[in-house]
This record gives C-alpha cells, structure tokens and sequence, in this order.
C-alpha cells in the first residue's frame, strides 16, 4: 500500500469538501422546487424563499390534475418518448454499420454530407415546408421522422462499431450470417454500452419535445405534456390561454405554486430512467469517442 503524505490528505480533503459543497449547490434549486410545489399557498406567499415547508398541501397538483388532459398528455409524452427513441437508435444502427466498414464504396463522401448538417442548417421554414410536403403535418411522425438521427450521436456510434474486432465479422460470415445478422445478432449486442447512452440523450430530446409540436400540432389532444404545461404557466399568469379545459369551480393557488408543480410533473419522470442507463453512461460515451 502506497504511504500518502500529509499535503496529499489535505488536497483530498479539499477536493472532497468542494467536491460536497459543490453537489450541494446544483441541489437547492430543484429541493426549492420540489419544496414550493408541496407548500401551503399562505406560506408561499408569507416566506417567498421555501427549502422546506412548515406545512404540505397539494393544492397545486389538484388544479392540474383537474382535467383528464394532463394524464393524456402524459401517455402522449410516454408514447413520443419510446416510439422515437426506437426510431433513432435503429435509424442510427443502420446508417452507422455500413459507414463503419473500410470495403463500403462511398463512405467518405457521405460521412462529409453528415458532418455538413452538424455545421448548416436549412433552417425552421425550409423544414416547415418539408414536413408539409411530406403530409405529416398534425400528427406525431412530425416529431419523430426529421430527427430520427443525430448527426453528433451517428458519428460516435460509427467510431464505435470501428473499434470492434474484425474476427467476429469474419467467424460470423464463415457460418453463413448475412450483413442484416450481423448487425443485429453480433454488433448490436456488444454495443449495448454505446447503445444505451445515446438512447438516454435520445429519450430527454422527445421528453422535453416542445417548439416541434407547437409548430406541427395544430390539435390540443394530441399535444405532448411540456406544451400543456406551458398552457397552464400562462394561464396561471393570467395570460391568453383556453382555461375551459380546468376546472372552473376550483380556486387556483398562487401561480409559483402552479409553476414549481408544473416543473416537477414534467421532470421526475425522465430523472427514474436516469439511474437505469447510468452505469452505461460514461462507459458509453468514452468507448464511442476513443479509438482503441
């Protein structure tokens, strides 16, 4: 065992310390939100600043829930969020295989073309127009097709599928897999780590869908939740809005109140994933990005 001297425990003891203080810190705005959003409406108006309230009440997730819409919007989100991250990773998995291969003819040319739409843009109307053309307008391929992949997240998974031993492609071949039975019964199955990852950047991406369904969603029942919750922070402003959809005979509660629930609806659900694809997370990320 290596003997560590006393300016080395001290640097650890410092690191450590910051290190805590620092957790701590990126802490108090969501404990503060989370906190607000369970207090009573006197004393959030009495105390302002809540990190943790002398009494509870749910006053601010019953004016939410009083319509059914939340709920559906919820299974919306959830359904959004599955579907499109399906989408993306096998979208990903069949244009990076190919672009990973040194015999693919054209490879270059079309890894040039990808990193092209990582640096320009056609921009919003350009695409508006597009997904018009294509008749996906009001439905929900408009918020899954045009991103099905990222053009960042392609390039790391080809550098990843490059790192893997050629000896499994070529034992592979020799008992007769095609290119499809290769992806999908050697390569797809050690890249699990990779695969993972990118499946949580993915999954945030359609959880959080927000100005896509705005531009491309004309009907309010098929809306994802972050746009009815942002409904409900203007209504709970006092801005334009359709409140017909809340409960006219409940009393709204203050409108932070409104806000800080709002906020914790639409983030605990994507935090639960989190811990499921965190061992995968740096592992992940690191071996796509590392050329061994």
């Amino acid at each position: 065992m290596v003997n560590r001297g006393l300016g080395s425990r001290i640097f650890d003891g410092f690191n450590y310390t910051f290190l805590i203080l620092f957790a701590l810190v990126m802490l108090i705005p969501f404990i503060y939100i989370v906190s607000v959003s369970f207090a009573e409406p006197a004393e959030v108006l009495r105390r302002g600043f809540i990190l943790f309230p002398t009494s509870f009440s749910l006053e601010g997730y019953q004016y939410i829930f009083s319509t059914s819409i939340i709920v559906n919007s919820l299974f919306v989100t959830i359904g959004i969020t599955v579907v499109g991250t399906f989408i993306n990773l096998l979208f990903t998995s069949l244009l990076a295989y190919p672009l990973s291969r040194q015999d693919f003819d054209g490879r270059k040319l079309f890894m040039m073309l990808i990193v092209f739409t990582m640096l320009f843009h056609g921009g919003i109307l350009p695409t508006f127009l597009v997904v018009k053309a294509m008749g996906m307008l009001n439905s929900y391929w408009a918020l899954l097709i045009p991103n099905a992949i990222s053009a960042f997240n392609l390039i790391v998974v080809v550098s990843f599928f490059r790192q893997l031993p050629e000896g499994l492609e070529e034992a592979a071949k020799i008992d007769g897999c095609s290119d499809l039975g290769l992806l999908f019964r050697i390569v797809l199955p050690l890249s699990a780590p990779v695969l993972a990852t990118f499946a949580l950047f993915y999954a945030v991406g359609h959880w959080n869908t927000f100005f896509s369904a705005i531009l491309y969603i004309n009907d309010s029942k098929m809306w994802p939740i972050q746009v009815w919750l942002r409904q409900i922070v203007i209504l709970s402003q006092g801005g334009i809005g359709d409140s017909t959809q809340f409960d006219q005979n409940y009393v709204a509660p203050p409108s932070q109140i409104i806000k800080m629930a709002v906020i914790v609806i639409s983030t605990v659900p994507i935090l639960i994933v989190y811990p499921f694809l965190q061992k995968h997370f740096a592992k992940g990320v690191m071996l796509g990005s590392v050329k061994g």
